[in-house]
């Protein structure tokens, strides 16, 4: 029984579409008077020729236009330009606008001080760090390193100087080394040899 009650909700019946013929086929007349329906057609009459008087004015319209822009020299790209600083005009005169204008300028001026401070710590450290125990330590045994090698490579005994000479120096030696063929010492021990 079930089986059959399921299978007659499954069972399809043909869907009765509205015709459109049908929908047209109403009959207003009965719902208006004869009186009425003449008043009707005249103003239907009327509209139409109103409609078409209004097409008539707006193509001369158009076409005036037309000839006042060409004796303007205004062509369409002038127009575009013009309509696209005017529309840029009026989206910066919104108050949304100004306000993220004003957020992202504020916002520029915050990171250009914290780049600016970013670049004066580093600044700073670095000539902690030049001036630091440890940098001094590290230059003076680079310079002792290239004195040490100067003597051997060319003979001559150059001390102190600036770090950059020593180590412009250490470069040189390093190139003149390889150049003549002498292994140049890997640690202090075989310098001092």
């Amino acid at each position: 029984m079930e089986a059959q009650q399921a299978q007659g909700l499954l069972e399809t019946q043909p869907l009765h579409e509205t015709d459109e013929e049908t929908v047209t086929d109403i009959d207003f007349t009965s719902m208006i008077s004869e009186e009425e329906r003449e008043e009707l057609k005249i103003e239907l009459a009327k509209l139409e020729d109103e409609i078409s008087t209004l097409r008539q004015v707006l193509a001369a319209k158009e076409k005036h236009l037309a000839e006042i822009k060409q004796k303007l020299g205004i062509n369409l790209m002038n127009e575009l330009k013009q309509n696209f600083s005017k529309s840029w005009h009026d989206m910066q005169t919104t108050s949304a606008y100004k306000k993220t204008h004003e957020t992202l300028s504020h916002a520029g001026q915050k990171a250009t001080a914290a780049i600016s401070n970013v670049g004066t710590a580093i600044s700073k450290k670095f000539g902690d760090m030049r001036n630091s125990p440890t940098f001094k330590s590290f230059e003076e045994k680079v310079e002792t390193t290239v004195t040490s090698l100067k003597t051997k490579v060319g003979g001559t005994s150059h001390s102190g100087g600036s770090f950059e000479e020593v180590l412009s120096s250490t470069a040189h030696a390093s190139t003149q080394g390889s150049i003549t063929g002498t292994p140049l010492p890997e640690n202090e021990e075989e310098l001092q040899c």
